[in-house]
């Protein structure tokens, strides 16, 4: 009996083991993301999406093509609120978006094709590849695309509203 255990025991942490080695291409990280959940250090998980009524979205061009938006169901209407777009790099593990300094290992990792977690600041969040329409991809890029304000605009809003 303590034979079969002990077998069990090393099984088990060979398979463990294997499974903490084994390498997802840096390409899986091509397509669209949704965040499932986000944890604040020490907090509870808040799970996203139908649950809450809340998301965030992310898309990763193959050319390296990068958008990130809030996405919040109210009233029965989907509200998009563009965050950012520009550039992301992913090569041998290593993560940079917008020009920004590259993150440790840890704070973004792909853990299979369709999941990779991130963190942020003191937040720790799940996202999962999802298959959005073609035309709904295009339309929250275009959203982030828009997000920065022409200078003009932004000049007469400021003048007239604050």
């Amino acid at each position: 009996m303590k034979v079969l255990l002990m077998m069990v025991v090393v099984l088990m942490s060979a398979l463990q083991v294997n499974a903490q080695t084994t390498k997802v291409a840096d390409k899986e990280l091509v397509g669209t993301w949704m965040m499932v959940s986000m944890q604040y250090d020490g907090e509870k998980t808040i799970v996203c999406g139908k649950e809450s009524g809340y998301s965030q979205f992310k898309y990763y061009g193959a050319d390296g093509e990068y958008a990130c938006a809030e996405l919040a169901l109210t009233k029965g209407k989907i509200v998009v609120m563009p965050h950012e777009y520009g550039k992301y790099s992913f090569k041998n593990g290593v993560y940079s978006e917008m020009g920004r300094p590259a993150v440790k290992p840890e704070e973004m990792q792909l853990i299979d094709k369709t999941t990779f977690k991130g963190r942020w600041k003191n937040r720790n969040d799940i996202w999962k590849k999802i298959n959005l329409s073609d035309k709904a991809v295009k339309y929250i890029l275009d959203c982030c695309k828009t997000r920065e304000t022409p200078a003009d605009v932004e000049q007469n809003i400021k003048q007239v509203m604050f």
